[in-house]
């Protein structure tokens, strides 16, 4: 079984602005509470076919999440797949609103390994996940 988490925001800043700061995968963890750290696994920081591992750590269980991005069109989306302990695929999304404004979605399907809990754990860590990361989404909206 598979858990979905969707959080989204309004964000002050026009979909090329939040672009260029979301591209620069790097700097997720100055956003995100629960991303620690990222180190890439080869050359590429952009684009389809970027790898990298982010730590991640949320009260006291810390994972490495390997992540592959799948999908990648500027000012608009970049997709990911977890290939960790934690699998499942995720998505941002920008779309352009009224007043040079953003809107910010992040979609994620995750699966947890049965050591996890399981089912069990998808539902009971879905509620704090979505806390963390609409959390997340005010820290980002905050960097315009």
């Amino acid at each position: 079984m598979t858990v979905r988490i969707r959080v989204r925001t309004l964000i002050d800043a026009p979909p090329a602005a939040v672009w260029a700061d979301v591209e620069r995968l790097e700097t997720h963890v100055e956003w995100m509470r629960d991303a620690r750290s990222i180190r890439f696994l080869g050359r590429r920081r952009r684009g389809v076919g970027t790898r990298f591992a982010c730590r991640t750590r949320i009260g006291p269980l810390t994972t490495v999440d390997l992540i592959h991005v799948t999908e990648w069109k500027p000012k608009k989306v970049i997709g990911i797949e977890h290939r960790g302990v934690v699998s499942g695929r995720g998505r941002f999304t920008l779309q352009k609103k009224r007043r040079g404004r953003t809107r910010f979605t992040w979609d994620e399907r995750l699966t947890f390994p049965g050591w996890m809990g399981g089912w069990l754990g998808e539902h009971l860590a879905a509620p704090l996940l979505r806390r963390v990361w609409k959390h997340n989404l005010r820290r980002l909206a905050a960097r315009f």
